[in-house]
């Protein structure tokens, strides 16, 4: 996926995921020609590292 669909798909802004890649933080992402491009593989391996059981979990239980 492009950047504004892994985006909408993270709920996240482009310009939040492009701070990402600018700071070398997660998720991974791969450059095919000029294009960013991300694996929605690694876009949920991504999403699950902060999964929480409540409100107040400060990460996983």
């Amino acid at each position: 996926m492009r950047t504004s669909e892994t985006a909408r798909f993270l709920s996240l802004s482009p310009r939040t995921m492009e701070k990402h890649r600018l700071y070398g933080t997660w998720p991974r992402y791969r450059k095919l020609g000029g294009s960013v491009v991300y694996s929605i593989q690694d876009l949920q391996e991504w999403a699950d590292q902060d999964i929480r059981t409540s409100s107040s979990s400060h990460g996983s239980d």
